[in-house]
């Protein structure tokens, strides 16, 4: 059942992604000449004057719907046709005001003019806002230095590629370090604190010796960021994570982030972690969070995950049961395990209401 709402779910999205810009579904570009088809035959074959030439004046409007002035023009004209062909018994006065039918068919054909101008727009304006996106949050790697990496994001703002959550994975002097955060906040609204924690990330990452200072470094920079601001709390929640040199442990730093997940030999369980304060709320440097080390073994993975995955809900309030949901997809392959449990979120909730991240390190062999 909950596998049959998902898939209920998914195809209600998609049909109504095109009425936000996507392309139309396959049966609206097919309507207007399945209904000019089905009008044409209905009267050829009945043999009788049949008073139905009224649908045709709805073909030209379908037409726009997906196609451009030239397709919208060649649909009128064959109504136009159709109304004038004896066999259809259409061209009998007052069956069909065909003057009516002829401006319909105008009007139309400049409504798809206008709209192809501005598709045209909004296809430009998309793909500058997509390539700024990219450039602020680019593709994962498969592999930052021997850790394997995979990770998913989903906007809680349609259209979007960046929004309050993000990750990141780098390499540097003091080893492999990643980033999970979840900014105050949702949609574009948020992307300049994001914009603003990702580059005191990457920076920290090559002159900050330990993670704390790494923490340290993200609080600075939102507190920094809000200064001046009045009647302004800006935090994150965030994780940090650094891989020792040969890959065996892992040292881990928790801001009110939900802790990371180590999976191994079929098992999965939270990582015990003290979570510490969110990043930007409390007096900079006073109580600093703990570092823990975690020791790793050949074929471990660690999953993490925001708030959109831990606290999705189904139709009765329950939360998604995250780790039990991993224990039956510790063998997928870590590029299809994130993919895999998106889709097993979108089954067990009707939406998703916040952003949604996961991310899957895996350390690898040197050699």
């Amino acid at each position: 059942m909950r596998w049959v709402r998902g898939r209920l779910w998914r195809r209600y999205r998609d049909e109504r992604d095109w009425l936000r810009g996507a392309p139309p579904p396959r049966w609206v570009r097919v309507l207007p000449v399945a209904l000019l088809v089905a009008v044409t035959m209905a009267t050829v074959i009945s043999g009788n004057a049949l008073d139905i030439g009224f649908l045709l004046g709805a073909i030209p409007p379908l037409t726009v719907l997906s196609y451009g002035p030239l397709a919208t023009a060649l649909m009128g004209a064959l109504v136009v046709v159709v109304l004038n062909v004896p066999a259809t018994h259409l061209n009998q006065p007052g069956n069909t005001d065909l003057l009516t039918i002829v401006f319909v068919v105008l009007l139309s054909v400049f409504v798809s003019y206008v709209r192809s101008r501005r598709d045209a727009q909004l296809i430009t304006e998309r793909t500058v806002g997509h390539a700024v996106q990219r450039a602020i949050a680019p593709p994962l790697p498969e592999r930052v230095g021997d850790i394997g990496c995979s990770g998913l994001y989903r906007a809680a703002q349609r259209g979007t590629l960046v929004g309050g959550d993000f990750f990141d994975v780098r390499d540097g002097p003091y080893g492999v370090r990643a980033v999970m955060a979840d900014v105050q906040g949702h949609g574009l609204a948020t992307v300049p604190t994001v914009v603003s924690l990702l580059g005191a990330f990457r920076e920290a990452v090559l002159d900050q010796p330990d993670l704390e200072g790494v923490a340290a470094r993200l609080d600075r920079r939102l507190a920094a960021d809000s200064a001046g601001e009045r009647h302004t709390e800006m935090f994150a929640t965030g994780v940090l994570l650094e891989f020792s040199v040969d890959v065996r442990a892992v040292r881990i730093v928790v801001r009110g982030h939900p802790p990371p997940m180590l999976l191994r030999d079929g098992q999965v369980r939270e990582i015990g972690v003290s979570p510490g304060i969110p990043l930007g709320i409390g007096p900079f440097g006073v109580d600093p969070p703990k570092e823990v080390t975690v020791g790793l073994e050949p074929g471990d993975r660690l999953f993490l995950a925001s708030d959109g995955v831990w606290e999705a809900r189904d139709a009765s309030g329950a939360f998604y049961p995250l780790a039990e949901r991993l224990r039956s997809l510790t063998a997928e392959d870590p590029a299809a395990l994130t993919a895999r449990v998106w889709a097993d979120l979108l089954s067990h909730s009707d939406a998703i209401r916040d952003d949604a991240t996961m991310l899957v390190l895996t350390p690898l062999s040197s050699g």
